[in-house]
């Protein structure tokens, strides 16, 4: 995965609480290869009854939605499908946090805003979209007109910046990690398995 500092895009608003995991991509589409794509299968269902949705007729780089996005279980498949589908960030008061950790290692942002800020941008987006311009390493976004700042975990930041996930990060510490193996099985021969 690349990793990304800048994005400009659309915004569009996702006026609705507890979207979870099972919504934004439904089971059913889980037997589809990832090589296929899940973009095409994001908030199907919801969609599907909606065809005035607004991810039906245009495909943003930024949601804005409600509280406790990405609830429910750990089904990675459902950042996939937000981010085939072209979606890098997504703002809302609260996540899932299982959601939230699966979305950085994939590269997409979980940028906690509080309520009144989301309600604001949410009625200024409306049932349309609006330009987006968001800066990972400033923890600004412009969204709507709107200049809104975020804090960010400064461990999730250097993921989304490298495209790294928890292995990746772990592989930048290798020669910490090796120096510390060598020097434990110094100290403590008589704890190493014998062959």
């Amino acid at each position: 995965m690349s990793g990304w500092k800048i994005i400009d895009g659309e915004a569009a608003g996702l006026p609705t609480e507890n979207v979870d995991t099972d919504q934004l991509i439904p089971a059913r589409f889980m037997s589809t290869p990832r090589s296929e794509g899940y973009g095409r299968y994001l908030l199907h269902d919801v969609r599907q009854d909606s065809p005035d949705h607004v991810l039906n007729r245009t495909s943003p780089k930024v949601l804005v939605t409600r509280r406790n996005f990405g609830s429910g279980s750990s089904r990675e498949a459902a950042v996939y499908a937000l981010v085939d589908f072209g979606i890098r960030a997504v703002f809302a008061p609260s996540f899932g946090d299982i959601f939230s950790g699966n979305a950085v290692n994939n590269g997409l942002l979980p940028a906690r805003l509080p309520e009144d800020v989301v309600e604001d941008l949410l009625a200024e987006l409306g049932t349309g979209t609006a330009d987006a311009h968001v800066d990972l390493m400033a923890g600004t976004a412009r969204i709507a007109g709107r200049d809104i700042e975020f804090n960010l975990n400064p461990v999730w930041r250097e993921k989304l910046i490298n495209g790294w996930d928890d292995i990746d990060l772990t592989s930048q510490h290798s020669n910490v990690i090796s120096t510390f193996r060598a020097d434990r099985m110094a100290r403590f021969g008589w704890a190493n398995p014998t062959t």
